[in-house]
């Protein structure tokens, strides 16, 4: 439902804004020498470079891409105008150039630029936990919505697993979104047969996100062989189960909550020993008021970290999830949000980046 709201918002946004624009780009000089005075003929120009220039973003990069950088035009038009207008009135004098296009041209490539680096490469990031439960020191190692065939394929899972490998976590936890809709079977097996060749003492575990189950499009393998693939390759699928690991810490993993009916924190806390610590993996970080208590640790993705500016707070308000990225605490129960180690679709992040975690978990009397 954010999402469609997300998404509606885009597509009014982009209508009036093309209007906006078409008249915006007729401000470049280029423009207006090449239209020869004409306003007609300077408003098709510019209708005519801005739509060549969608489709070049389109065939570069996606239709999904080429709106994601539309939308950070006319957004960056605006605020320069803006920033013109404020600082003309404060020098009390118009610029002799076109300020207003070149300075949201520049800014939107900048933007875009270090928001493509920030969703390809892929970071780690540390949190340090404490609990006075005992035998619970762990080195936990966690990534989420790698959605296989976004930003690498399952070659390139290798590749990153390699590195956390390099980490010597105790395990690996996989909160959902491990495939997408549109990911192809040959990349889902490949992916799976890297997990399969990693070794961490107590081994991966994996829980389901909206994406793994393959609703909203056709694709060349179905949740079931996925199943297959994971449990082929050692991976130990949870989907509201409960397990006893080493003797020492229970982990939980929940259905995801387009998965319905699931059971509640409550009903598959019920059969554990809650004196030993605990974990689950919930991929949607919107029940929070529920967990806590009930877990000392819930990690989660889904989010991407709010994506773009400003997803995250817009998500915040309209209820959409408790958290969009990073720790808090509730009641005794640490929350953490990952960013994802990839994307869905949107190649770009800004204001956030794509990671892998390291979660260190110590015991202290």
């Amino acid at each position: 439902m954010m999402w469609l709201i997300i998404l509606a918002v885009i597509l009014v946004i982009a209508v009036v804004g093309v209007i906006y624009l078409t008249g915006a780009i007729t401000r470049f000089s280029f423009i207006q020498k090449a239209a020869g005075g004409r306003k007609w003929r300077s408003r098709l120009l510019s209708f005519v470079i801005l739509s060549l220039g969608f489709i070049a973003a389109s065939a570069l990069l996606s239709v999904t891409n080429a709106i994601v950088v539309l939308i950070h035009l006319i957004v960056l038009f605006v605020i320069a105008g803006l920033i013109v207008r404020l600082t003309e009135r404060i020098r009390k004098k118009a610029f002799g150039f076109y300020f207003q296009g070149w300075l949201a041209l520049v800014s939107t490539a900048v933007i875009l630029c270090v928001g493509y680096y920030l969703c390809n490469h892929v970071w780690m990031t540390q949190y340090d936990l404490t609990t006075a439960k005992e035998n619970a020191d762990l080195k936990i190692a966690v990534f989420s919505d790698s959605h296989i065939g976004t930003t690498f394929d399952g070659e390139g899972l290798a590749a990153h697993l390699d590195e956390i490998s390099s980490q010597d976590p105790d395990i690996l936890l996989i909160p959902g979104d491990f495939v997408d809709d549109w990911s192809n079977k040959k990349d889902m097996l490949a992916a799976c047969k890297a997990l399969g060749e990693t070794d961490y003492p107590y081994g991966v575990w994996y829980a389901f996100g909206n994406h793994d189950e393959g609703h909203f499009a056709s694709r060349d393998f179905t949740a079931d062989e996925l199943r297959e693939a994971l449990r082929a390759n050692g991976v130990h699928i949870m989907e509201d189960d409960c397990a006893l690991i080493d003797g020492r810490f229970n982990l939980i993993g929940r259905k995801d909550a387009s998965q319905s009916p699931r059971k509640s924190p409550a009903e598959l806390a019920a059969g554990i020993d809650l004196s030993k610590y605990t974990i689950m993996m919930d991929h949607q970080p919107n029940d929070y008021a529920n967990e806590a208590g009930y877990a000392d640790l819930v990690v989660s993705g889904h989010t991407h970290g709010g994506q773009l500016i400003p997803i995250g707070i817009i998500g915040k308000l309209i209820g959409a999830f408790d958290r969009a990225y990073g720790w808090e605490n509730r009641d005794g129960t640490d929350f953490i949000v990952t960013s994802g180690i990839s994307d869905w679709a949107i190649l770009f992040k800004t204001g956030t980046k794509s990671e892998y975690l390291i979660i260190n978990v110590t015991h202290t009397s």
